[in-house]
């Protein structure tokens, strides 16, 4: 798992890659909010059109970003998740507080 960044107009994008299970999502959630400390955007946008496996740790992974936008004032989006992804997603009933895009 990895993922790839870019700010623009306050806006911070973070693309992620691969799977997101317990052993990955610890340094990727220490790393976004790194960005997210540095960088104060106003919306992040998680785009997972590239994730191909995600378990409860990546429902961890959104929920306390969107809850670390949320202390700042911004808005968190999840951005074109794979059928599978979202799939979970609407079990977990998440699209109902975070936008999907």
């Amino acid at each position: 798992m990895h993922f790839t960044s870019f700010l623009e107009d306050k806006r911070l994008t973070v693309a992620l890659t691969g799977e997101i299970d317990h052993h990955s999502a610890k340094k990727i959630r220490d790393d976004i909010d790194e960005l997210i400390f540095e960088n104060r955007p106003t919306r992040l946008y998680l785009n997972f059109s590239n994730v191909e496996f995600m378990d409860s740790s990546g429902l961890g992974l959104i929920m306390g970003r969107y809850k670390l936008m949320k202390i700042y004032g911004g808005k968190t989006f999840i951005e074109d998740p794979s059928h599978r992804v979202l799939k979970i997603i609407e079990l977990a009933q998440m699209n109902r507080i975070i936008e999907i895009v």
